[in-house]
């Protein structure tokens, strides 16, 4: 007889994605010289020749990532290489490469991967990447995405997540949480359709929030930005899953702690807005919303004037160290909450 023993098991909704990773992997440490940095940051960094090579991969699952109902094919195949190339640019990378794995279902049609493919063409040119390879099968239900993203620089011109110390400025460009809100309207119309298929949405006032969840932009013009304003970042990540998870992720990097204002906190007032109409707090969806793809980075105090006054990036915050804790100040308040990571899980069950 079997013993059943799962009682005893862990489930993956307790470590979260991050949490998983940790476990998973904290015994594969590298081996190579030239492994400069291996699990653990936005890219892995290889060190050929004079050059430093980033390296990432992600990976897109209908019904997890993404739901074809309300998302166009040539919109997602666009998505799906820009998310990659912010994760390079987070390193302060030039992406040079991109490959396309793909998996899909007998439901999928050539005209339909066409689309796929537009869309990642599209993005292929205006960043300026190659596409160089990848692989192709089938699905048994469904399609599976996954990019891999190859970029360069220069040595000392990598930035990590490791190098925040404490005092320095915590710097975000653009604006936040208009990804999620731009999700929970394109999800309030597809419920609307489901009920009565003649409906044809109004989503002219929602353009802005529904451009950011549906086709997002890697913020390579804050890369050069930063090399014309001659500010290194001292660390960087990109804003994947929400402001507070990529603060937490720096300061356990860098091993520092923070202060986060809320007041300071980059809100479009079309997200304000949308955050009334769906009785949201604002902040809690800034701070746990994701997909913005926002670069997070923090900078010396003394590089304050060279970026002062600029409209494409906010200071939010300061380094503090770790024993000070990550920590938001509320707006009005006053008060510090300790800051947590309430962001996506992809394992947590409904």
């Amino acid at each position: 007889m079997f013993e059943n023993k799962d009682s005893e098991k862990t489930g993956l909704e307790e470590l979260g994605e991050f949490g998983l990773i940790d476990h998973l992997t904290g015994n594969l440490k590298p081996r190579r010289p030239s492994t400069r940095m291996g699990v653990g940051d936005d890219a892995a960094v290889v060190e050929i020749g004079n050059r430093h090579l980033g390296v990432t991969t992600d990976m897109l699952v209908e019904g997890v990532h993404f739901d074809l109902g309300y998302t166009p094919l040539k919109h997602l195949g666009y998505k799906a290489v820009v998310v990659n190339l912010s994760d390079i640019y987070a390193m302060n990378m030039e992406p040079h490469q991109v490959t396309v794995s793909i998996a899909v279902s007998n439901r999928f049609s050539l005209e339909a991967l066409e689309e796929l493919y537009a869309g990642i063409a599209l993005a292929s040119g205006i960043y300026e990447v190659d596409v160089v390879g990848g692989d192709t099968t089938s699905s048994g239900k469904g399609m599976i995405l996954s990019i891999t993203a190859l970029g360069q620089a220069d040595p000392e011109d990598v930035v990590y997540r490791s190098g925040a110390r404490p005092n320095d400025l915590l710097v975000v460009s653009g604006d936040l949480g208009g990804a999620y809100l731009g999700l929970q309207v394109l999800k309030r119309e597809q419920e609307v359709f489901k009920v009565n298929p003649k409906h044809q949405p109004d989503l002219e006032p929602y353009h802005y929030i529904v451009e950011r969840q549906l086709k997002p932009e890697a913020r390579k013009d804050i890369t050069a930005l930063l090399r014309s304003l001659q500010v290194r970042p001292t660390s960087m990540i990109d804003i994947s899953d929400g402001l507070s998870s990529e603060i937490l992720h720096l300061c356990k990097a860098s091993n520092v702690g923070c202060r986060l204002y809320e007041e300071k906190i980059p809100l479009d007032p079309l997200v304000i807005r949308t955050c009334e109409e769906f009785n949201l707090d604002s902040s809690l969806v800034a701070l746990s919303g994701g997909e913005d793809y926002e670069l997070l980075f923090t900078v010396d105090q003394k590089d304050y004037p060279k970026i002062k006054g600029n409209p494409n990036l906010t200071v939010i915050g300061h380094m503090t160290d770790a024993d000070s804790g990550a920590m938001m100040i509320g707006r009005g308040s006053g008060s510090a909450i300790p800051l947590t990571a309430q962001g996506w899980n992809s394992f947590r069950k409904p």
